[in-house]
């Protein structure tokens, strides 16, 4: 019966070599958030840039994360991803609404409602949005990993992104931050 323990320990117990393999596997893979993410697929090299949080009335919104090419400075001529996890439940109609009103608040020419009704359903607390640029006329959309739209018309990166990077957002502080200055 004593032998019998000790083959039992000794099964439990893993070498040496075990964990050196375990080890460079681990080191191998992306990072958890990229490989599970089509961030990994739709932008080549993509590297977080900068976080932040954007606030209304002191109360955080959401958290907001910039990817670039290799984590390189933000540039409207490169690809780009911008991912947002909210912090609170909000309805479409409030995202659809507050999409369209900053993006004609800054002077650009907005997509239809339908267009981004069909981009945007309801967030609960944890959803996630992932936008990507492909070129200045197309952005497409990931809701909790699964691609929702794709808004194509002339500078739609642009007039859509500035929202939250370009010159004019609601908070300087927070598109500083985000484009990691």
């Amino acid at each position: 019966m004593a032998f019998l323990n000790q083959i039992r320990l000794s099964l439990l117990r893993p070498s040496k070599c075990i964990w050196r393999v375990a080890l460079v596997i681990v080191l191998l893979l992306p990072p958890a958030w990229l490989a599970a993410s089509p961030l990994a697929g739709a932008l080549k090299d993509a590297q977080l840039r900068g976080t932040s949080t954007f606030r209304y009335l002191g109360l955080p919104i959401y958290d907001a994360k910039l990817f670039t090419p290799r984590g390189g400075p933000f540039s409207w001529n490169e690809d780009f991803g911008l991912q947002l996890t909210y912090r609170k439940s909000l309805k479409q109609k409030a995202l659809v609404q507050s999409t369209l009103d900053e993006i004609e608040r800054q002077g650009n020419k907005a997509p239809s409602q339908t267009q981004l009704e069909q981009c945007f359903q309801a967030v609960s607390k944890g959803d996630s949005y992932l936008a990507i640029s492909e070129g200045p006329n197309q952005v497409d959309f990931w809701r909790n990993g699964n691609k929702t739209c794709a808004l194509s018309s002339l500078g739609i990166k642009r007039a859509f992104m500035s929202i939250f990077l370009g010159d004019d957002t609601r908070s300087a502080n927070f598109t500083r931050q985000l484009k990691g200055q």
